[in-house]
């Protein structure tokens, strides 16, 4: 970063630089420590060099057959147009069941980032698999920033690096544990699916994105109460807390791990999170939003295909502007006011608003705005930690227990 040079050239001089390293560090130590033979060191670290180009070899053997089976994957899914009716199927079989798309997905992208290094993963992931979200999202109100859905779909891409039957990552581990790479990638992938709950957060809860903190209380309490949700869920999918668990202190812990990641769910269920305000407020509410600020549009209309379309919007304000025509044509989308109506204007080529799926004709049906008395949901975290504090009571007496027969034993 700092030469600001390729990655595969950086690759190239720092292995070159370990090569140089291997041999003169033993003439080196021999220098500086007065303790034997230049000579003789200089020639064991050439040995070492040499031993290690060939143990490099041989460990390559089995990367290489996986790789090439990999390929055999990509290649199926990229040149036979799979990958595009895995979109498909997503939506026939999800039935518009928010949590079965995001579980589908979450597995599609496993098998479409086999074998591929991480940038390619990233596009083919993001190319296919993030506009499922976004449109069946939006069907269903569920606006998220685009940051959330990338970062969904890139880390189960990702997680196709230690998922057997390819798992290129745990073939390199097994090689260098001299392992079965079987039995290996399938212990990377138990590891990796307890972290597998975050992505979901991050579509459910963007404060653990860092988007909507508004304060340095804020910023510390998301990150003290994700790193305990974390450690939560370790705890109830390994069955032990500070004792082993019970079924019942096992579900207990799942529910202090997803109201601690995603408090604003049992708080939906109690107040209601947006109130509803009538389109013709759209000009008045651009122009007071805040800078880099969100707003959340329901659209209906006919598009360019014949489909009617009604689904939500999150419009992003970015600068604040003089006028709310201004604000919203930085973005590429113009509206106009009819009575008690607002449509769709224009929408300009490659510009935000037409990657949000927007289109000329369509009429803005409502504007949603975040409850003013809606209290902080932050609140939810009390009796999340008085329900951590009952298992760990409950599992204290057990603990000391196991220390006294330890000790009499």
């Amino acid at each position: 970063m700092v030469e600001q040079l390729s990655p595969a050239l950086s690759a190239f001089w720092a292995t070159l630089f370990l090569m140089f390293i291997l041999v003169t560090q033993r003439p080196l130590f021999a220098l500086f420590r007065h303790t034997g033979d230049l000579g003789a060191a200089a020639r064991q670290g050439f040995s070492d060099l040499f031993t290690g180009l060939v143990t490099g070899a041989r460990n390559m053997i089995g990367i290489a057959i996986a790789t090439a089976t990999a390929g055999v994957i990509v290649g199926t899914v990229t040149l036979t147009g799979i990958g595009l009716a895995m979109t498909e199927l997503v939506e026939v079989l999800s039935g518009g069941n928010l949590m079965i798309m995001l579980v589908l997905v979450a597995i599609i992208c496993l098998v479409l980032g086999m074998g591929l290094p991480t940038t390619a993963n990233y596009i083919v992931v993001s190319t296919l698999m993030a506009p499922v979200i976004v449109e069946l999202g939006a069907q269903t109100g569920l606006l998220v920033p685009l940051i959330a859905v990338h970062l969904f779909v890139f880390y189960f891409g990702l997680m196709a690096d230690v998922t057997p039957p390819v798992g290129l990552a745990s073939y390199a581990a097994a090689g260098i544990a001299k392992s079965e790479p079987m039995r290996t990638g399938l212990t990377a992938f138990g590891y990796s699916a307890r972290t597998a709950i975050l992505p979901f957060m991050f579509i459910f809860n963007t404060q653990l994105l860092l988007i909507g903190i508004g304060n340095p209380f804020q910023l510390a309490l998301t990150i003290v109460t994700a790193t305990v949700a974390s450690m939560m869920f370790a705890a109830a999918t390994q069955g032990f807390f500070i004792a082993k668990n019970r079924i019942h202190e096992t579900l207990l812990l799942l529910l202090v791990t997803f109201t601690l990641f995603r408090p604003g769910f049992w708080m939906d269920m109690m107040y209601p999170p947006y109130e509803e305000i009538p389109p013709t407020e759209l000009t008045r509410l651009v122009e007071e939003a805040p800078r880099n600020g969100n707003l959340r549009v329901w659209v209906e209309g006919m598009s360019l295909e014949g489909q009617d379309i009604s689904k939500g919007v999150l419009l992003p304000l970015g600068e604040k502007a003089a006028k709310a025509s201004e604000r919203l044509g930085a973005m590429g989308l113009t509206v106009m006011t009819l009575g008690d109506q607002v449509q769709v204007a224009a929408v300009r080529f490659g510009s935000q608003a037409e990657k949000l799926g927007l289109e000329q004709g369509f009429a803005i049906t409502a504007i949603e705005i975040p409850s003013g008395e809606r209290p902080a949901k932050e609140w939810m975290f009390i009796p999340a930690f008085m329900l951590l504090g009952l298992v760990y009571a409950m599992q204290k007496p057990r603990q000391r227990r196991k220390e006294a027969e330890r000790v009499k034993g």
